[in-house]
């Protein structure tokens, strides 16, 4: 197990380092700068451009610097935006570590502030869980919980009740679950829950109740709801028809004791699978979601970046939420053998 964990681990690198190699690549392929316009809309001139792009490090080449090597530099040679971003280099003459270290880079939009301090820093005075990365993670749970709360309860029965009218009726939901993407949904559910019934306000100001954390939670961890639903009924009914489970019912356990101990445990197995990078994925997926909601999440700033061409915060939220992917997928591995002790990590 040791040596799967290592070798999945050193697998980290490769992935990580081609995610922001393509992350790079499309966010200085795409047209306009930071400093097109600043934060409060007004045009920057030349000069203040020239300042900023060396406070920002922006002055210096993109991938590779060949006049310095024609000097013989070979330091000076990679001391540009990609290494100095990813590893270390200087930036405005000072030394700097980057990603590598934990040092997610300055905003260019909200100058003088660190991209960790934006969105793991929480309010002054406030719980750690009240920052823009922990609202995201909050929502994301809460979806999941959503989700496996009620697909698991409904996969199950309707396997167990296959070919009849509760079967039926919980494939027409996961379908129609399935194929309504999120934002529409989202749409749907405001108009009649915000506008008909002023059950809720429309953006909500303040998120310290938790009814207004139920309409993003669902609209969120429906997709996955129904995903939970049919994987279920469908490994269930695989399980349903081994000839483990008829040797238990021959020997007289009891349908619960069948259902629970026997079925479940097995026909959970794909189901894992899917939760353990549907978890991140709720989480860095709920950019719509968030901006939809105005929700003061991580996947709202990340949206907000993209506009602002917020280089650091674009690059610091791809790859943490690349790497959160990769360790999920890890995480899914152990399980496993959690859940069937013939599967072995090697």
């Amino acid at each position: 197990m040791g040596q799967f964990l290592v070798r999945r681990l050193l697998w980290l690198i490769p992935v990580m380092f081609t995610v922001a190699l393509i992350t790079f690549v499309l966010m200085h392929a795409a047209p306009g700068g930071p400093w097109d316009r600043d934060p409060g809309r007004r045009q920057i001139d030349p000069a203040t451009q020239i300042n900023l792009n060396r406070q920002f490090g922006l002055d210096k080449e993109v991938w590779f610097d060949l006049d310095a090597l024609k000097k013989g530099d070979l330091l000076g040679f990679f001391d540009t935006q990609f290494i100095t971003y990813m590893i270390a280099g200087t930036v405005d003459g000072e030394w700097r570590c980057g990603f590598i270290c934990g040092n997610l880079g300055p905003s260019y939009a909200q100058r003088g502030m660190m991209v960790q301090d934006i969105v793991l820093a929480p309010p002054e005075d406030a719980p750690i869980w009240n920052s823009k990365a922990g609202y995201s993670i909050r929502l994301g749970v809460l979806a999941l919980l959503i989700a496996v709360l009620v697909g698991l309860p409904v996969g199950i029965i309707a396997a167990l009740k296959q070919n009849t009218w509760i079967d039926y009726l919980s494939l027409f939901v996961a379908t129609v679950g399935i194929t309504i993407p999120n934002f529409v949904m989202g749409i749907f559910l405001i108009i009649i829950f915000a506008v008909w019934f002023h059950l809720i306000p429309v953006i909500p100001k303040d998120w310290s109740d938790p009814r207004y954390w139920i309409l993003p939670a669902v609209v969120l961890g429906v997709n996955l709801m129904a995903t939970t639903a049919r994987l279920t009924r469908s490994s269930m009914l695989d399980v349903m028809r081994q000839d483990y489970i008829r040797t238990a019912r021959a020997k007289g356990l009891a349908e619960r004791v069948v259902i629970f101990g026997h079925m479940l445990k097995n026909a959970l197995i794909p189901v894992v699978t899917i939760l353990g990078p549907a978890l991140v994925g709720l989480i860095t997926g709920s950019f719509i979601i968030e901006t939809m909601f105005a929700f003061p999440g991580w996947g709202r700033q990340y949206v907000t970046a993209i506009s602002q061409r917020d280089y650091s915060m674009i690059m610091a939220t791809t790859l943490v939420f690349a790497l959160l992917i990769q360790l999920a997928n890890i995480s899914v591995d152990f399980v496993y053998t959690m859940l069937d002790p013939r599967i072995k990590l090697s």
